[in-house]
Formats: structure tokens, C-alpha cells, sequence
């Protein structure tokens, strides 16, 4: 068996906070963003109108958020296996996310599932397995006085 690299119960009260965080956003009926989305168009075409390039814009910020969503997933299921298995946690992202764009797409029907959203989730699985990776093989100096 793998030697997880932070001690357990802490990882798995975080992975269940966190699972519960993103079952609110992913299975809530409407879309999550709804109530900012016009808010958030007025932001970028400010944005775009002092420069900001084009590409920048709504669906960018929207994959962009898919990734930051499903890091914590990565870095935690990573945490949990260990470094040599922490490959595993992209593997999580993915199947998570399938699961949920399934269920977005049989059972609510205001939401709109999306290849793009599992490889969003994905990515942010894939850098968090690899934050988690970076950071416990990090060389740890002590400072001698």
C-alpha cells in the first residue's frame, strides 16, 4: 500500500469538504455563474476596451474556473496515494467530472454539460496532483546558525 504523503483523517475531511463543495456547484439546478454573468461581460468589455486581448473573454474565464475547481481534487486524491501513484488523481478529475457532466446532461435540464468542462476538470486535477508532487519533493534547507 502507498504511503500517503500527508497524514490522512486531515486529507479525507478535506477531500469530503471539498467533494461537497463542488457537488453544490455542479448539481445545482441553474448555472452557477447565471447570477454574475452579465456583471462579469460588463468586466470584460471594460477589460477588452483598455486592452486586454480579445481572448480573454467569457469562455476563457469560465474554462479557467474549471481548472482552478478541480486542483484541490488533484492535489488531495494525489496526497492520499502517495507520490509514485499521484498520476491516479488525473484519472479522479476525469471520471469526476464525466460523472457530472452525465448527470448535468439526464437530470438537470438548465444546465449544459460540456467535453470542454471534463477537460478543464481534468487539467486542474493534473496540476494539482502536480503542486502536490513539487511540494513534497521540494528540498527542504535547514539554516544553521
Amino acid at each position: 500500500m502507498p504511503r500517503p504523503v500527508l497524514r490522512p483523517k486531515p486529507v479525507l475531511a478535506a477531500l469530503g469538504g471539498y467533494v461537497g463543495g463542488v457537488a453544490l456547484i455542479a448539481f445545482w439546478p441553474t448555472p452557477v455563474d447565471r447570477p454574475v454573468s452579465g456583471a462579469l461581460r460588463g468586466v470584460l468589455n471594460r477589460l477588452h476596451e483598455i486592452g486586454v486581448p480579445a481572448w480573454f473573454n467569457y469562455a476563457f474565464v469560465e474554462f479557467a474556473a474549471n481548472v482552478m475547481l478541480f486542483v484541490p481534487l488533484g492535489f488531495l486524491v494525489a496526497a492520499l496515494l502517495g507520490r509514485r501513484r499521484a498520476w491516479v488523481a488525473i484519472i479522479v478529475g476525469a471520471l469526476a467530472s464525466i460523472a457530472i457532466e452525465c448527470v448535468q446532461w439526464l437530470m438537470l435540464p438548465e444546465r449544459y454539460p460540456s467535453a470542454g468542462d471534463v477537460l478543464a476538470n481534468t487539467i486542474g486535477a493534473g496540476i494539482g496532483a502536480a503542486v502536490l508532487a513539487v511540494v513534497v519533493s521540494w528540498p527542504s534547507h535547514s539554516r544553521s546558525a
